[in-house]
């Protein structure tokens, strides 16, 4: 009788022992945020949610975009509408004032360095080149993360000046 005691109590200190050693490692697996973030991701959708409540597509129904965030803590962003205007003269420096209008105004760029702060799911972009000027040297730009998966990245730009920008991407594969 002792000895099927002894059995039991050994082999109920083996399956806690196992248990614990699965969740210790199902918990040093889990990536931090940032670990999370790093890769290329493909835009899906930009929308701007203005004070009214009112949706704008920033880059029409197709909107092309990338972003690319490095281990080393770099990134760069390009988006732009899937319908830029060709320039007529096939020149990038003898443009009309309309297609310039309409470059600028479907398109946007910049990279520079980022940081992620865990706990409140904030990244934190310092821009260092930009195709709108205005933001290079600026306050630094926040993006809340709203939904983090393996495929998909939510984030919401809340310093727009017409209102908060929620972008949605996947993961390039």
């Amino acid at each position: 009788m002792r000895r099927l005691a002894v059995l039991a109590a050994t082999t109920v200190s083996l399956l806690i022992l196992g248990v614990a050693l699965l969740a210790g490692d199902a918990v040093a697996q889990q990536k931090s945020l940032k670990e999370q973030l790093v890769g290329t991701w493909k835009l899906v959708s930009s929308h701007n949610v203005r004070r009214d409540g009112s949706r704008v597509d920033n880059y029409g129904p197709n909107p092309r975009g990338i972003l690319i965030y490095t281990s080393d803590g770099h990134f760069v962003l390009v988006n732009t509408r899937s319908d830029l205007p060709k320039l007529a003269s096939n020149s990038r420096d003898r443009g009309t004032p309309e297609e310039y209008k309409a470059v600028v105004q479907g398109s946007l760029a910049y990279f520079g360095i980022y940081s992620v702060d865990e706990a409140d799911k904030v990244i934190t972009a310092q821009i260092e080149g930009s195709t709108f000027a205005n933001m290079i040297g600026g306050p630094d730009q926040k993006r809340i993360i709203t939904s983090l998966t393996a495929d998909e990245l939510k984030f919401t730009n809340p310093g727009g000046t017409s209102g908060v920008t929620e972008l949605v991407w996947k993961r390039a594969k």
